[in-house]
């Protein structure tokens, strides 16, 4: 037996999420069942990363499980895609050592928020950006941005329906800036709560239209209340862009790093 890692992209829009739950098409359901089919037969189970939500997306989503097929390494990307969805796509395939392990072993992830800046919204990008029909102000909200910086008691940023006790996280940077008719978010940390990136969006959001001062986040952030903090963000601007890993480095990734 091999044990291999894969670099993902998947669309999210019709998905119900990552994970596989009972009677509904998920990334995870896809891949395994791509996999049996290579298998002829023999189940095949993959571990992520992390998951993500229904019509969140991946670009550098990580997957690993373990195989007895001789397949070079550089046609494994071609065989398996030739099973899957169109919605999903395989980058690239590396060897890991049997130990290693797509959840346990990353050291870090970046995640993207997409906005779309246009009054009257976009047909063809609604299912991938979160559309605003109002003036933000771009400068308070990178203000605002640096008071989630650093280690922290994020619970305040984190959805009440978890199960998670231990809501301490380090968000390493948070970068915005403007593309075109976009506003970009970059998230960087060790490791993320369910919903935390959505609601840091949401409640940055209202400090950029006004309603939300700069030092109110700091204050929502000290209160650990989720009542305190603002709505979270609609899932379909939100893509997982990137894990990283001690020994692990995708090719695909660093071309594509920007």
């Amino acid at each position: 037996m091999q044990r291999v890692a894969c670099l993902v992209s998947y669309d999210g829009t019709n998905f119900s999420g990552y994970q596989v739950q009972p009677r509904k098409r998920t990334v995870q359901l896809e891949l395994e069942r791509a996999l049996t089919k290579l298998h002829k037969g023999q189940e095949i189970k993959v571990t992520s990363s992390g998951r993500t939500d229904a019509g969140v997306h991946a670009i550098g989503q990580v997957i690993h499980f373990d195989t007895s097929l001789q397949i070079p390494l550089e046609r494994w990307p071609n065989a398996f895609n030739a099973c899957l969805p169109n919605d999903i796509h395989i980058h690239e395939v590396r060897s890991v050592e049997p130990q290693f392990h797509a959840r346990f072993d990353t050291v870090g992830k970046e995640y993207r928020y997409r906005m779309l800046l246009k009054k009257q919204g976009d047909v063809f990008r609604r299912h991938y950006t979160h559309t605003i029909e109002r003036d933000i102000n771009m400068e308070r909200m990178k203000c605002a941005a640096q008071y989630l910086v650093g280690t922290h008691d994020f619970s305040s940023f984190c959805a009440a329906n978890t199960d998670v006790t231990d809501k301490v996280r380090e968000v390493t940077a948070i970068e915005l800036w403007k593309d075109r008719d976009e506003v970009i978010f970059s998230f960087k940390g060790s490791g993320f709560l369910y919903n935390m990136v959505r609601i840091m969006v949401g409640t940055l959001l209202e400090v950029g239209y006004g309603n939300l001062s700069s030092e109110g986040v700091a204050q929502i952030l000290a209160a650990q209340d989720r009542t305190k903090a603002s709505k979270t963000a609609p899932a379909q601007g939100l893509y997982l862009w990137k894990v990283d890993y001690p020994n692990l480095v995708f090719h695909h990734n660093k071309n594509n790093e920007s």
